[in-house]
């Protein structure tokens, strides 16, 4: 194959970019609207440039930015991409913008696939479970196998792999926000080990206390990306006709954790993180 581009140079970016096989791989390019992100480029062998540098001689291209700009990115690169490009929209959004993205993509002669990032990217990197979908997902697929990436075809149609990972994020992310809710408000009382204890008691396959303190740290570090994602949710649910309570007040959590802009410890007491977070809610 060509080179490989990545528009977008955030965690997932650098993830795959220090871990893909490059060995058919022409060049690695990169272009980020944070420009502080160059320096991190270089160092995993990624030539960073503008946007049209970045784009130039790329036959495929991961799409890496945050939920909300996802379309935007699209439509911005379409008409700078090489024919016949691979448009890899890894963004965690809804089928309709999904949709929109691919329209700007096609429209311009490139090949748009519909990925969804079915885990954390670390520690996996390149190993992340990847599920693809829409008209050139098998081309995707071959071009991933390629580079050493774990794709799996779920559908011809895009919005199936994106549908996957909407629904799964009302449970993941509001479980963090559950657990946010519960967690200050129990550490506030003054109640939260014998709180802990009876969900422990209750399901004891579960570490309800280390899985806490690590759910509060995403929260912390991610909570910004995850409100944008989770409003995608909201749209997802609201485009198949139910009400989208749970994902709104989800995405309200994750950005009023996330604005706050802590570094926790995801392997903390809980009580310590509730206690970092609860100093910064009452400033």
């Amino acid at each position: 194959m060509s080179g490989l581009a990545f528009i977008g140079f955030g965690e997932a970016g650098q993830a795959f970019a220090g871990s893909v096989t490059r060995a058919r791989l022409a060049r690695v390019s990169g272009f980020d609207v944070d420009r502080g992100r160059a320096k991190a480029m270089t160092a995993l062998g990624v030539t960073p440039g503008t946007r049209d540098g970045a784009l130039a001689g790329a036959g495929a291209v991961w799409c890496l930015v945050t939920a909300d700009r996802a379309a935007e990115a699209a439509a911005e690169c379409a008409a700078h991409l090489m024919p016949g490009a691979l448009w890899l929209d890894g963004n965690s959004c809804s089928p309709g913008t999904k949709a929109q993205a691919c329209a700007a993509i096609e429209a311009e002669g490139g090949r748009y696939v519909d990925v969804a990032i079915m885990a954390p990217v670390h520690p996996l990197r390149a190993g992340v479970p990847l599920l693809l979908a829409g008209s050139h997902a098998e081309a995707g697929a071959e071009v991933l196998r390629t580079l050493g990436m774990k794709p799996a075809v779920v559908g011809d149609t895009v919005g199936q792999a994106s549908t996957i990972k909407m629904m799964r994020s009302v449970m993941i992310k509001g479980i963090e926000a559950l657990t946010a809710e519960f967690l200050l408000g129990a550490r506030k009382a003054g109640v939260e080990e014998r709180v802990l204890a009876s969900l422990q008691a209750s399901d004891p396959g579960f570490d309800w206390a280390a899985r806490s303190a690590y759910n509060l740290e995403r929260m912390a570090q991610h909570g910004n990306r995850r409100a944008a994602e989770m409003r995608e949710v909201a749209r997802t649910l609201r485009e198949l006709g139910l009400p989208d309570r749970m994902a709104a007040a989800t995405a309200d959590w994750q950005a009023q954790v996330g604005a706050l802009g802590l570094a926790l410890d995801g392997k903390a007491a809980p009580e310590v993180n509730a206690d970092a977070l609860l100093a910064a809610l009452e400033r």
